[in-house]
């Protein structure tokens, strides 16, 4: 715990209030819901590209991801290097798709293509897996500033949460854009200015920290062996394809976006800058997490507080030499995710702290903000709209979003501060919400190129994908005289077999029905008009 100096009190303070005027200053154009969802299709490809980049560098990433690197290696950057070819998906069918369906929410259209179980399955996970990643991140957030202000979770939650609902309501998406162009800035000054003070503080700087990573292996990708029972590199470069694809393809917030833009050119100029930005930015943040791994193993002291901080978490009210003793069993994996926080607090001179904290704030805002206008979008289109009055007044719909994106905005963040006390519970919750979430994918995909699949044959495939999903998420659990049940492969190829369990049963029950000619025109993909 410290106290932070006064000027970076004021720099965090006048963070939070430019964030907040940038609400206040778009809430005067802000006069119907087209302009609150869509900005009215008026916002530069370059700026879109820009908030695409702050919602991917989320603060799991500025903090999660040197802690990964820290612990074990960079296997975890080929996600990242999977996102050109996610890109090049989404720019060449995605985009074009939605451009020319002229549906702002992601999910209409599976109701055209199967009925209305799919629309409703798609907004259902959809809406639970927002609320529990914003409940995450608001946690995370405040987990790491109490760390470097001292002050109480549940305070810094109502503090952020409060300053994010505000402009998120008050400008809508243009709002929410604009603050992630700066918010993209900051973190990414921020990031900047970290890897700058390791490298200054850590004699040799770069040649030290390419020797301790080399020795240590620290710059691997992982095994390029053909093992789906580890996380090899296949096993995460076909992860991060079919996860990216998902956010380019199905995620609202993303999807949101591309009706924002003036011309289909423009959106998939967007994805394209979002990738430019994101994949360069991300190495970076894994070779943080190596230069810090230099760092402690050049400062063995530093090392041992950081394995007795964790040890005492781990512990708590356990005696010194319990404490001493668990913390020197403790590896790099066991404590990389407080390494960085430790580093801060320690490290990061008066002055650079404040920008510091708003670049962690600014990580974890523009996500939440999206999340908070994606779901209220999801709500007064696909649930209100569909399902309560079909026939709103222009003034009805935005007094509509103006509450849906307050009231997602406090569940988020009584989600987080519930997290304090019954982690456990959530945590469950979000793995539930994540199983049923990963068949979206698979249904969306057998939507938009098996043009010939009716409902049934998509409910069918949607309910025996789900069962694969669930089935390999907990048959772990399975006790050893059913070990042979358990499901073999790594954690990260779930989503991978569920998606393409729901895709392949769906074509292989069209192909059983239909004639030769459909049978062409089941598998031959739509080809939308480009705008």
């Amino acid at each position: 715990m410290k106290t932070l100096p006064i000027i970076d009190l004021l720099v965090i303070v006048a963070y939070l209030l430019s964030m907040v005027g940038v609400g206040v200053y778009f809430s005067r154009k802000t006069s119907n819901a087209d302009q609150f969802t869509t900005a009215s299709g008026r916002i530069p490809g370059w700026a879109i590209g820009m908030s695409i980049y702050a919602t991917f560098l989320s603060s799991n990433t500025f903090l999660g991801v040197p802690g990964k690197a820290f612990g074990s290696n960079w296997n975890s950057f080929v996600f990242s290097m999977s996102m050109p070819l996610a890109a090049w998906v989404a720019a060449r069918h995605f985009v074009p798709f939605y451009r020319h369906t002229g549906e702002v929410s992601a999910y209409t259209h599976l109701e055209k293509r199967f009925g209305p179980w799919a629309r409703t399955y798609a907004v259902v996970c959809f809406l639970l897996t927002q609320l529990a990643r914003m409940g995450s991140i608001f946690f995370g957030i405040a987990l790491s500033l109490q760390a470097l202000t001292g002050y109480p979770m549940a305070t810094i939650m109502v503090v952020v949460g409060s300053c994010i609902i505000v402009y998120t309501v008050l400008g809508g998406m243009e709002a929410v854009i604009w603050t992630e162009v700066v918010q993209g800035v900051v973190k990414t000054a921020g990031a900047v200015i970290i890897l700058w003070l390791v490298i200054d503080g850590l004699p040799g700087g770069i040649g030290r920290i390419l020797t301790v990573g080399q020795t240590n292996q620290k710059f691997s990708l992982g095994s390029f062996a053909p093992d789906f029972t580890q996380s090899t590199f296949w096993v995460v470069l076909l992860y991060g394809f079919f996860m990216n694809l998902n956010n380019f393809g199905m995620d609202q917030n993303y999807v949101q976006r591309y009706h924002t833009t003036t011309s289909v050119r423009e959106a998939t100029r967007s994805i394209w800058l979002c990738v430019y930005l994101y994949v360069p930015i991300s190495l970076m943040f894994f070779f943080i997490g190596s230069a810090l791994y230099a760092y402690y193993q050049n400062n063995p002291d530093l090392l041992n507080a950081v394995r007795l901080s964790v040890a005492a978490e781990r512990l708590p009210g356990g005696s010194q030499a319990a404490i001493a003793q668990l913390a020197a069993t403790l590896g790099p994996a066991d404590i990389g995710d407080k390494v960085m926080p430790h580093f801060m607090v320690n490290n990061v001179p008066a002055g650079l702290v404040g920008l510091i904290v708003a670049a962690i704030m600014s990580a974890a805002m523009s996500t939440i903000s999206s999340g908070m206008n994606a779901s209220a979008t999801v709500f007064s289109v696909d649930v209100y709209g569909r399902y309560v009055n079909r026939n709103l007044t222009g003034k009805q719909s935005l007094r509509l979003l103006y509450v849906a994106t307050t009231g997602f905005g406090l569940l988020g963040m009584l989600t987080g501060i519930a997290m304090i006390g019954i982690k456990s519970v959530l945590d469950i919750w979000w793995l539930l919400s994540g199983i049923f979430a990963g068949g979206m994918l698979g249904l969306f995909l057998l939507g938009i190129i098996s043009r010939s699949t009716r409902n049934a044959e998509a409910l069918t495939a949607t309910i025996i994908g789900v069962l694969v999903i669930v089935w390999m998420t907990f048959s772990g659990r399975l006790p050893d005289e059913y070990a042979f049940l358990r499901n073999p492969l790594h954690p990260n190829m779930i989503m991978v077999v569920g998606t393409l369990t729901i895709f392949l049963i769906g074509v292989l029950l069209t192909r059983l029905r239909s004639t030769p000619e459909s049978v062409d025109r089941a598998t031959t993909p739509p080809q939308p008009e480009y705008n």
